[in-house]
Formats: structure tokens, sequence, C-alpha cells
């Protein structure tokens, strides 16, 4: 998928650099932040689930 982004100009400029510093492309940069980001959602989508279920176990045991 290609997604285009109009950034304002200081991130841009923030993207850029930290893209430098790093020695990778901005685009790559940015790829990797976006892959990031939805992985830490489903990771902390599931520790949230996970904790809820252990939570009521011993109420999901009574109404079984």
């Amino acid at each position: 998928m290609e997604l285009a982004l109009d950034l304002p100009p200081s991130q841009a400029a923030r993207l850029r650099e930290e893209a430098a510093r790093l020695g990778v492309a901005p685009a790559d940069l940015a790829r990797a932040a976006v892959a990031d980001l939805l992985a830490a959602k489903d990771d902390d989508f599931r520790k949230a689930a996970e904790r809820v279920l252990k939570k009521n176990d011993e109420l999901y045991r009574r109404l079984a």
C-alpha cells in the first residue's frame, strides 16, 4: 500500500534529521514507525484482554 503524508515543515525536518542520524531514508523511517505503532496497539490490546480474562476467571467458571 502506498500512502502519501503531508507533514508540517517542522515535522518533516525532524523526520529528515532523524533518518539522517540513523542512516536510513525518511520513507523507511516513517514505515518503521507505523509498523511499530501498529504492533504496539496489538500487544496492548492482547495484554488488556488477558488481564480482563484473568481477573474474571472465577466468574466465568461459575457461569459455565
